[in-house]
Protein backbone atom coordinates (compact mmCIF):
# COMPACT_ATOMS: atom_id res chain seq x y z
CA UNK A 1 0.00 0.00 0.00
CA UNK A 2 1.62 3.45 -1.18
CA UNK A 3 3.00 5.48 2.07
CA UNK A 4 0.79 8.77 1.37
CA UNK A 5 -2.49 6.11 1.91
CA UNK A 6 -1.09 4.68 4.57
CA UNK A 7 -0.68 7.48 6.27
CA UNK A 8 -4.36 9.12 5.43
CA UNK A 9 -5.66 6.15 6.60
CA UNK A 10 -3.61 6.24 9.76
CA UNK A 11 -4.86 9.62 10.44
CA UNK A 12 -8.57 9.06 9.47
CA UNK A 13 -8.75 5.62 12.53
CA UNK A 14 -6.70 8.42 14.63
CA UNK A 15 -10.09 10.32 14.48
CA UNK A 16 -11.18 8.30 17.54
CA UNK A 17 -8.60 8.04 19.69
CA UNK A 18 -7.03 11.81 19.16
CA UNK A 19 -10.23 13.12 20.34
CA UNK A 20 -10.41 11.38 23.62
CA UNK A 21 -6.31 11.58 24.32
CA UNK A 22 -5.92 15.19 23.18
CA UNK A 23 -8.55 16.63 26.27
CA UNK A 24 -7.67 14.04 28.84
CA UNK A 25 -5.35 16.78 30.86
CA UNK A 26 -8.06 19.38 30.62
CA UNK A 27 -10.29 16.99 33.09
CA UNK A 28 -9.73 18.88 36.15
CA UNK A 29 -9.75 22.38 34.01
CA UNK A 30 -13.18 21.43 32.80
CA UNK A 31 -14.63 20.21 36.35
CA UNK A 32 -13.50 24.03 38.12
CA UNK A 33 -14.65 25.89 33.98
CA UNK A 34 -18.02 23.73 34.87
CA UNK A 35 -18.21 24.02 38.65
CA UNK A 36 -18.35 19.99 38.67
CA UNK A 37 -16.00 17.52 39.66
CA UNK A 38 -14.36 14.96 37.48
CA UNK A 39 -16.55 11.78 37.63
CA UNK A 40 -19.45 14.38 35.86
CA UNK A 41 -16.88 15.72 33.10
CA UNK A 42 -16.48 11.89 32.67
CA UNK A 43 -19.88 12.09 31.02
CA UNK A 44 -17.83 14.22 27.90
CA UNK A 45 -16.04 10.70 27.79
CA UNK A 46 -18.96 8.44 27.83
CA UNK A 47 -21.01 9.97 25.71
CA UNK A 48 -18.36 9.94 22.93
CA UNK A 49 -18.23 6.30 22.85
CA UNK A 50 -21.83 6.16 22.56
CA UNK A 51 -21.84 8.43 19.56
CA UNK A 52 -18.72 5.97 18.60
CA UNK A 53 -20.83 3.66 18.77
CA UNK A 54 -24.17 4.29 16.79
CA UNK A 55 -22.42 6.62 14.15
CA UNK A 56 -21.09 3.34 12.77
CA UNK A 57 -24.12 1.18 12.56
CA UNK A 58 -24.91 4.68 10.17
CA UNK A 59 -22.09 4.70 8.07
CA UNK A 60 -21.11 0.68 7.54
CA UNK A 61 -24.41 0.31 5.49
CA UNK A 62 -24.08 4.31 3.54
CA UNK A 63 -19.76 3.35 2.78
CA UNK A 64 -21.56 -0.03 0.97
CA UNK A 65 -23.92 1.92 -0.99
CA UNK A 66 -22.67 5.14 -2.09
CA UNK A 67 -18.59 4.29 -1.94
CA UNK A 68 -16.09 4.97 0.71
CA UNK A 69 -15.46 9.07 -0.08
CA UNK A 70 -18.60 10.60 0.46
CA UNK A 71 -19.62 9.49 3.82
CA UNK A 72 -16.21 10.17 4.67
CA UNK A 73 -16.11 13.59 3.29
CA UNK A 74 -19.46 14.26 5.16
CA UNK A 75 -18.22 12.64 8.26
CA UNK A 76 -15.04 14.76 8.58
CA UNK A 77 -16.75 17.93 8.17
CA UNK A 78 -19.52 17.03 10.47
CA UNK A 79 -16.35 16.59 12.98
CA UNK A 80 -14.64 20.01 12.43
CA UNK A 81 -17.81 21.64 12.92
CA UNK A 82 -18.95 19.79 16.14
CA UNK A 83 -14.98 20.12 17.56
CA UNK A 84 -15.63 23.98 17.10
CA UNK A 85 -19.01 23.51 19.45
CA UNK A 86 -16.68 22.30 21.90
CA UNK A 87 -14.67 24.72 22.42
CA UNK A 88 -17.03 27.62 22.79
CA UNK A 89 -19.07 25.53 25.30
CA UNK A 90 -20.87 27.50 27.87
CA UNK A 91 -21.97 24.63 29.99
CA UNK A 92 -20.96 20.99 30.35
CA UNK A 93 -24.06 19.66 29.38
CA UNK A 94 -23.30 21.76 25.63
CA UNK A 95 -20.13 20.32 25.95
CA UNK A 96 -21.79 16.68 26.58
CA UNK A 97 -23.89 17.21 23.76
CA UNK A 98 -20.96 18.32 21.31
CA UNK A 99 -18.91 15.69 22.04
CA UNK A 100 -21.69 13.14 20.78
CA UNK A 101 -22.19 15.14 17.72
CA UNK A 102 -18.19 14.75 17.45
CA UNK A 103 -18.13 10.96 17.71
CA UNK A 104 -20.94 10.98 15.05
CA UNK A 105 -18.61 12.94 12.85
CA UNK A 106 -15.05 11.22 14.01
CA UNK A 107 -16.56 7.37 13.31
CA UNK A 108 -16.52 7.78 9.95
CA UNK A 109 -12.82 7.60 9.65
CA UNK A 110 -12.84 4.35 11.64
CA UNK A 111 -15.50 2.63 9.07
CA UNK A 112 -14.23 3.62 6.21
CA UNK A 113 -9.94 3.12 7.19
CA UNK A 114 -10.94 -0.51 7.80
CA UNK A 115 -13.18 -1.06 5.06
CA UNK A 116 -10.51 0.02 2.17
CA UNK A 117 -7.85 -1.71 3.78
CA UNK A 118 -10.19 -4.64 3.01
CA UNK A 119 -11.15 -3.69 -0.31
CA UNK A 120 -7.58 -3.62 -0.93
CA UNK A 121 -5.82 -6.63 1.13
CA UNK A 122 -6.14 -9.81 1.64
CA UNK A 123 -6.50 -11.15 5.43
CA UNK A 124 -2.75 -11.49 6.14
CA UNK A 125 -1.70 -8.69 4.33
CA UNK A 126 -4.91 -6.86 6.28
CA UNK A 127 -3.31 -7.72 9.06
CA UNK A 128 0.19 -6.22 8.57
CA UNK A 129 -1.74 -3.08 7.35
CA UNK A 130 -3.46 -2.65 10.53
CA UNK A 131 -0.35 -2.98 12.38
CA UNK A 132 1.14 -0.05 10.27
CA UNK A 133 -2.13 1.76 11.04
CA UNK A 134 -1.50 1.33 14.92
CA UNK A 135 2.10 3.24 14.74
CA UNK A 136 0.19 6.26 13.03
CA UNK A 137 -2.92 5.65 15.65
CA UNK A 138 -0.02 4.97 18.36
CA UNK A 139 1.45 8.19 18.30
CA UNK A 140 -1.92 9.59 19.60
CA UNK A 141 -1.76 8.25 23.14
CA UNK A 142 2.22 9.86 22.87
CA UNK A 143 1.61 13.03 21.61
CA UNK A 144 -1.82 13.99 22.29
CA UNK A 145 -1.76 14.28 26.08
CA UNK A 146 1.28 16.16 26.06
CA UNK A 147 0.40 18.74 23.62
CA UNK A 148 -2.99 18.83 25.33
CA UNK A 149 -1.44 19.68 28.41
CA UNK A 150 0.94 22.42 27.00
CA UNK A 151 -2.24 23.94 25.38
CA UNK A 152 -4.16 24.00 28.31
CA UNK A 153 -1.35 25.69 30.06
CA UNK A 154 -0.87 28.09 27.91
CA UNK A 155 -4.08 29.21 26.03
CA UNK A 156 -6.86 27.23 28.10
CA UNK A 157 -9.10 24.53 27.64
CA UNK A 158 -10.93 25.35 24.82
CA UNK A 159 -7.30 25.56 22.34
CA UNK A 160 -7.67 22.10 22.38
CA UNK A 161 -10.88 21.07 20.53
CA UNK A 162 -10.38 24.34 18.23
CA UNK A 163 -6.58 22.45 17.31
CA UNK A 164 -9.07 19.23 16.92
CA UNK A 165 -11.07 21.24 14.08
CA UNK A 166 -7.87 22.37 12.66
CA UNK A 167 -6.42 18.68 12.25
CA UNK A 168 -10.10 17.43 10.96
CA UNK A 169 -9.88 20.05 8.28
CA UNK A 170 -6.69 19.09 7.17
CA UNK A 171 -7.75 15.46 6.87
CA UNK A 172 -10.78 16.45 4.76
CA UNK A 173 -8.37 18.40 2.47
CA UNK A 174 -6.16 15.38 2.78
CA UNK A 175 -9.21 12.40 1.39
CA UNK A 176 -10.51 14.70 -1.50
CA UNK A 177 -7.15 15.06 -2.84
CA UNK A 178 -5.05 11.31 -2.20
CA UNK A 179 -7.92 8.67 -1.36
CA UNK A 180 -9.69 7.43 -4.45
CA UNK A 181 -12.63 5.01 -4.62
CA UNK A 182 -11.64 1.83 -3.47
CA UNK A 183 -15.41 -0.12 -3.81
CA UNK A 184 -15.13 -2.09 -6.60
CA UNK A 185 -16.77 -0.48 -9.30
CA UNK A 186 -18.44 -3.81 -10.70
CA UNK A 187 -19.83 -4.41 -7.09
CA UNK A 188 -23.58 -3.85 -7.12
CA UNK A 189 -24.44 -1.39 -4.76
CA UNK A 190 -25.75 -2.70 -1.18
CA UNK A 191 -29.51 -1.34 -1.01
CA UNK A 192 -29.71 0.49 2.46
CA UNK A 193 -33.35 -0.91 2.95
CA UNK A 194 -31.08 -4.82 3.50
CA UNK A 195 -28.86 -2.65 6.40
CA UNK A 196 -30.82 -4.58 9.13
CA UNK A 197 -30.97 -7.91 7.14
CA UNK A 198 -26.82 -7.40 6.64
CA UNK A 199 -26.46 -6.54 10.39
CA UNK A 200 -28.67 -9.70 11.31
CA UNK A 201 -26.69 -11.99 8.90
CA UNK A 202 -22.93 -10.74 10.76
CA UNK A 203 -24.61 -11.38 14.35
CA UNK A 204 -25.41 -15.06 12.87
CA UNK A 205 -21.65 -15.14 11.72
CA UNK A 206 -20.36 -17.01 14.98
CA UNK A 207 -16.97 -16.39 14.12
CA UNK A 208 -16.77 -13.02 13.33
CA UNK A 209 -18.83 -12.30 16.20
CA UNK A 210 -16.50 -13.61 18.37
CA UNK A 211 -13.58 -12.21 16.88
CA UNK A 212 -15.15 -8.55 17.45
CA UNK A 213 -16.06 -9.15 20.39
CA UNK A 214 -12.57 -10.16 21.21
CA UNK A 215 -11.45 -7.22 20.18
CA UNK A 216 -13.59 -5.27 22.10
CA UNK A 217 -12.90 -5.99 25.29
CA UNK A 218 -10.05 -6.07 25.00
CA UNK A 219 -10.67 -2.01 23.69
CA UNK A 220 -12.67 -2.08 26.62
CA UNK A 221 -10.01 -2.52 29.06
CA UNK A 222 -8.03 0.45 27.11
CA UNK A 223 -10.78 3.07 27.34
CA UNK A 224 -11.33 2.15 30.79
CA UNK A 225 -7.26 3.12 31.45
CA UNK A 226 -8.13 6.19 29.62
CA UNK A 227 -11.14 6.99 31.64
CA UNK A 228 -9.39 6.38 34.99
CA UNK A 229 -6.21 7.23 34.20
CA UNK A 230 -6.40 11.61 34.43
CA UNK A 231 -7.49 10.54 38.57
CA UNK A 232 -4.93 8.04 38.86
CA UNK A 233 -1.97 10.06 37.77
CA UNK A 234 -3.12 13.58 38.88
CA UNK A 235 -5.05 13.60 41.25
CA UNK A 236 -4.09 10.44 43.35
CA UNK A 237 -0.42 10.30 42.81
CA UNK A 238 0.28 14.02 42.51
CA UNK A 239 1.60 14.03 38.53
CA UNK A 240 1.30 17.48 37.75
CA UNK A 241 -1.50 17.95 34.14
CA UNK A 242 1.25 19.08 31.60
CA UNK A 243 3.26 15.65 32.58
CA UNK A 244 0.65 13.70 32.39
CA UNK A 245 1.40 12.94 27.99
CA UNK A 246 4.52 11.65 29.29
CA UNK A 247 3.08 8.94 31.88
CA UNK A 248 -0.02 8.45 29.48
CA UNK A 249 1.99 8.14 26.35
CA UNK A 250 4.94 5.61 27.66
CA UNK A 251 2.22 3.19 27.30
CA UNK A 252 1.94 3.91 23.97
CA UNK A 253 5.35 3.21 22.85
CA UNK A 254 4.74 -0.64 24.26
CA UNK A 255 1.84 -0.24 21.97
CA UNK A 256 3.97 0.89 18.56
CA UNK A 257 6.53 -1.47 19.38
CA UNK A 258 4.36 -4.54 19.43
CA UNK A 259 1.98 -3.73 16.24
CA UNK A 260 5.37 -3.72 14.60
CA UNK A 261 6.47 -7.13 15.81
CA UNK A 262 3.29 -8.32 14.58
CA UNK A 263 3.86 -7.36 11.16
CA UNK A 264 6.36 -9.62 11.12
CA UNK A 265 4.48 -12.56 13.43
CA UNK A 266 1.76 -12.44 11.43
CA UNK A 267 3.80 -13.67 7.81
CA UNK A 268 4.56 -16.97 9.98
CA UNK A 269 1.63 -18.20 11.64
CA UNK A 270 -0.98 -16.28 10.77
CA UNK A 271 -3.33 -13.39 12.84
CA UNK A 272 -5.74 -16.27 14.26
CA UNK A 273 -2.70 -18.00 15.84
CA UNK A 274 -1.45 -14.73 17.35
CA UNK A 275 -4.32 -13.95 18.88
CA UNK A 276 -5.16 -16.66 20.44
CA UNK A 277 -1.82 -16.37 22.47
CA UNK A 278 -1.39 -12.54 23.15
CA UNK A 279 -5.30 -12.80 24.81
CA UNK A 280 -4.11 -14.71 27.72
CA UNK A 281 -0.79 -12.12 28.44
CA UNK A 282 -3.39 -9.73 28.15
CA UNK A 283 -5.35 -11.31 31.28
CA UNK A 284 -2.03 -11.79 33.26
CA UNK A 285 -1.38 -8.41 33.14
CA UNK A 286 -4.78 -7.50 33.96
CA UNK A 287 -4.80 -10.08 36.90
CA UNK A 288 -1.16 -8.75 38.06
CA UNK A 289 -2.59 -5.04 38.11
CA UNK A 290 -5.61 -5.90 40.34
CA UNK A 291 -3.24 -7.70 42.68
CA UNK A 292 -1.11 -4.48 42.98
CA UNK A 293 -4.03 -1.93 42.75
CA UNK A 294 -5.81 -3.70 45.59
CA UNK A 295 -2.09 -3.48 48.04
CA UNK A 296 -2.33 0.24 47.49
CA UNK A 297 0.88 1.35 46.61
CA UNK A 298 2.56 4.43 47.77
CA UNK A 299 4.18 5.17 44.71
CA UNK A 300 2.88 4.92 41.05
CA UNK A 301 5.56 2.38 39.41
CA UNK A 302 3.95 -0.54 40.58
CA UNK A 303 0.92 -0.20 39.05
CA UNK A 304 2.93 1.00 35.67
CA UNK A 305 4.64 -1.95 35.15
CA UNK A 306 1.48 -4.33 34.25
CA UNK A 307 -0.12 -1.28 33.03
CA UNK A 308 2.27 -1.26 29.99
CA UNK A 309 1.98 -4.93 29.49
CA UNK A 310 -1.81 -4.43 28.88
CA UNK A 311 -1.62 -2.26 26.60
CA UNK A 312 1.46 -3.39 24.46
CA UNK A 313 -0.30 -6.49 24.21
CA UNK A 314 -3.12 -4.40 22.15
CA UNK A 315 -0.80 -3.93 19.74
CA UNK A 316 -1.07 -7.31 18.47
CA UNK A 317 -4.72 -8.35 19.77
CA UNK A 318 -6.21 -5.41 17.74
CA UNK A 319 -5.03 -6.10 14.41
CA UNK A 320 -5.36 -9.42 14.38
CA UNK A 321 -8.72 -9.49 15.56
CA UNK A 322 -9.80 -6.77 13.68
CA UNK A 323 -8.07 -8.98 10.13
CA UNK A 324 -9.81 -11.85 11.19
CA UNK A 325 -13.10 -10.39 11.83
CA UNK A 326 -12.99 -8.53 8.67
CA UNK A 327 -12.20 -11.77 6.22
CA UNK A 328 -14.35 -12.58 3.58
CA UNK A 329 -16.75 -9.84 4.23
CA UNK A 330 -16.34 -8.78 0.40
CA UNK A 331 -18.61 -6.20 -0.88
CA UNK A 332 -19.86 -5.76 2.60
CA UNK A 333 -17.08 -4.65 4.09
CA UNK A 334 -18.74 -1.41 5.08
CA UNK A 335 -20.86 -2.52 7.14
CA UNK A 336 -18.81 -5.46 8.43
CA UNK A 337 -16.37 -2.92 9.82
CA UNK A 338 -19.71 -0.87 11.08
CA UNK A 339 -20.54 -3.78 13.31
CA UNK A 340 -16.64 -4.59 14.22
CA UNK A 341 -16.68 -0.80 15.49
CA UNK A 342 -19.82 -0.44 17.36
CA UNK A 343 -19.56 -3.27 19.16
CA UNK A 344 -15.93 -2.26 20.27
CA UNK A 345 -17.45 0.86 21.28
CA UNK A 346 -20.85 -0.32 23.45
CA UNK A 347 -18.19 -2.87 25.10
CA UNK A 348 -15.96 0.07 25.59
CA UNK A 349 -18.28 3.22 26.50
CA UNK A 350 -19.75 0.29 29.48
CA UNK A 351 -16.59 -0.43 30.55
CA UNK A 352 -15.63 3.56 30.77
CA UNK A 353 -18.77 4.16 32.78
CA UNK A 354 -17.90 1.22 35.14
CA UNK A 355 -14.66 3.06 35.76
CA UNK A 356 -17.21 6.37 37.11
CA UNK A 357 -19.06 4.05 38.94
CA UNK A 358 -16.62 2.39 41.00
CA UNK A 359 -14.88 5.49 41.91
CA UNK A 360 -13.94 4.85 45.25
CA UNK A 361 -10.68 7.72 45.69
CA UNK A 362 -8.15 4.91 44.57
CA UNK A 363 -6.84 2.43 41.39
CA UNK A 364 -8.89 -0.18 42.29
CA UNK A 365 -11.54 0.24 40.39
CA UNK A 366 -9.76 0.78 36.73
CA UNK A 367 -8.08 -2.58 37.69
CA UNK A 368 -10.56 -4.31 38.43
CA UNK A 369 -12.64 -3.15 34.89
CA UNK A 370 -8.96 -3.94 32.74
CA UNK A 371 -9.04 -7.17 34.57
CA UNK A 372 -12.78 -8.16 34.00
CA UNK A 373 -11.86 -7.38 30.64
CA UNK A 374 -9.17 -9.24 30.22
CA UNK A 375 -11.26 -12.27 31.78
CA UNK A 376 -13.74 -11.63 28.51
CA UNK A 377 -11.46 -11.24 25.90
CA UNK A 378 -10.12 -14.76 26.98
CA UNK A 379 -13.68 -16.36 27.33
CA UNK A 380 -14.43 -14.76 23.28
CA UNK A 381 -11.52 -16.43 21.88
CA UNK A 382 -11.96 -19.56 23.22
CA UNK A 383 -15.72 -19.25 22.01
CA UNK A 384 -14.18 -18.29 18.30
CA UNK A 385 -12.16 -21.59 18.28
CA UNK A 386 -15.37 -23.93 19.38
CA UNK A 387 -17.53 -21.87 16.49
CA UNK A 388 -14.84 -21.95 13.93
CA UNK A 389 -14.28 -25.76 14.68
CA UNK A 390 -17.79 -26.24 14.63
CA UNK A 391 -18.37 -24.60 10.92
CA UNK A 392 -15.30 -26.45 9.67
CA UNK A 393 -16.87 -29.70 10.48
CA UNK A 394 -20.41 -28.42 9.19
CA UNK A 395 -18.98 -27.49 5.72
CA UNK A 396 -17.02 -30.66 5.61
Amino acid sequence: MPLRLLLVLGALSAFGPLAIDFYLPSFPALALAFATDVEHVQLSLAVYFVGLAIGQLVYGPLADRFGRRIPLLVGVTLFSLASLACAWSPSLEWLVAARFVQALGGCAGMVVSRAVVRDLCDPINSAKVFSQLMLVMGLAPILAPLAGGLLLRALGWPSIFISLALFSFICLLAVAKWLPETLAKEASPAPLRGALGQYKRLFADLPFLGYALTGGCAVAGMFAYIAGSPFVFIELYGIPAEHFGWLFGSNAVGFILAAQLNAWLVARHGPAYWLGKIVWFYLTCGLVLLLVAMAKPQALWPLLIPLFGCIASLGILLPNASACAMAGQGRHAGSASALLGSLQFVIAASAAALVGVLHDGSAWPIAVVICGCGVLAVGFSLFTRWAERDAIRVLG
